[in-house]
């Protein structure tokens, strides 16, 4: 192909051009790039608990299915994931260029009035990331800083990744749960005295 190039490891494809009237054309485009790394419809639960992931064509030693632990599943997914910015910018787009706050929306660069002004300011991170129980909550709805029973505020204590250690937890927890038909109590609450038998 004429616009593709492969050079140190690099592939870079420029074949592909949108003018700015090629609405259909540039979705189709955005719909490729942000495509997720695999299709959901093909993915299943057996009934041991393993993942079966469908392929879309078999193998040539006939493979039509992957059956992997769901932990293995991510840690795959989790290798896909790159640990540094694969989009760098040169010219005038670069980082330090002077000229990179004339030419960008944000008028931030190197040379800018506001790169100036904030030179007498305390260096404060633009942007912290957010906590794993703030991601619970925006994604899944989960509440996790404070307790469901008490209102009162919960922090973490500890992270326990072991899966000898969970196991262990959770069976300890399954001795001393309270049988299902009878209805726990709120914190702080008693139960109502018994009547004395008169003689």
């Amino acid at each position: 192909m004429r616009g593709a190039a492969n050079a140190g490891g690099f592939s870079l494809h420029a074949d592909l051009d949108i003018q700015p009237h090629q609405r259909e054309k540039l979705e189709r485009l955005c719909r490729y790039v942000s495509r997720p790394p695999i299709a959901v419809e093909r993915l299943a639960l057996t009934p041991a608990g393993q993942v079966r992931y469908t392929l879309k064509t078999p193998y040539r030693d006939g493979t039509t299915h992957i059956v992997l632990e769901p932990l293995d599943l991510l840690a795959r997914l989790a290798a896909l994931v790159p640990g540094v910015h694969l989009t760098r910018f040169h010219g005038v787009f670069a980082p330090h260029c002077k000229l990179r706050a004339a030419v960008t929306p944000a008028h931030r660069g190197v040379g800018s009035k506001a790169d100036a002004a904030d030179c007498d300011k305390p260096l404060t991170p633009r942007h912290v990331a957010m906590t794993w129980a703030q991601r619970l909550k925006r994604v899944f709805g989960i509440e996790i800083d404070s307790c469901a029973r008490c209102g009162g505020k919960l922090k973490v204590i500890a992270s326990i990744e072991e899966p000898e250690v969970i196991a262990r937890i959770l069976a300890h927890i399954q001795k001393t749960a309270p049988d299902q038909h009878q209805a726990e109590l709120p914190l702080g609450a008693r139960a109502p005295p018994a009547q004395a038998r008169l003689i």
